[in-house]
């Protein structure tokens, strides 16, 4: 008994093999071949096979005259911005937190500063406008209060802080001109 176990596991694992490639072509005729796998690599592409071409037209040039790339460097190209400011909310958010924290502390030149940040990273910012408004006024600079007074009402004319800021300005307006 172990010795006909032995002898199908041997046929199993030696011959099977060795005649499976036979059975296969004999049964099957859709047996892949390797003309049918050049084939299939023929149909597959690269991306360099399959290139998109964005060479101009021959006559685009005849067609539209005007519509060249201009070949100077790009340091003398001209441009209709002069320079490039970051915007960053959340940035000049956090300048107005650590500059209402220097404020609290009587610091007012730290202050100033952190909203003169804040106001690089959102130029329009109402309450940078009105806390650097304060800062200058403490620090006796009044012409400069008075204006970025006038800038936040400007930016929220109802805004919250719109009644002090017209107070500060009546207050400042004698003392501007001076």
């Amino acid at each position: 008994m172990k010795f006909r176990l032995l002898s199908i596991v041997f046929v199993g694992l030696v011959c099977l093999p060795l005649l499976a490639p036979k059975l296969v072509s004999q049964d099957d005729d859709s047996a892949p071949t390797k003309a049918d796998d050049a084939a299939r690599q023929t149909e597959m592409s690269s991306s360099k096979d399959t290139r998109i071409d964005i060479s101009p037209p021959r006559d685009d040039v005849k067609n539209h005259p005007n519509s060249s790339v201009p070949t100077v460097d790009s340091d003398e190209a001209p441009s209709d911005t002069d320079e490039m400011h970051p915007w960053d909310p959340h940035k000049a958010a956090k300048d107005i937190e650590v500059g209402d924290y220097y404020f609290k502390r009587k610091n007012y030149r730290g202050a100033l500063e952190r909203y003169k940040d804040a106001l690089v990273y959102k130029p329009n910012d109402a309450v940078a406008n009105f806390r650097l408004a304060e800062c200058e006024e403490k620090m006796g600079n009044s012409a400069d209060a008075t204006q970025h007074y006038e800038a936040y009402l400007k930016i929220l004319p109802e805004g919250p802080f719109a009644a002090d800021a017209q107070k500060a300005l009546d207050r400042l307006k004698p003392t501007a001109h001076k």
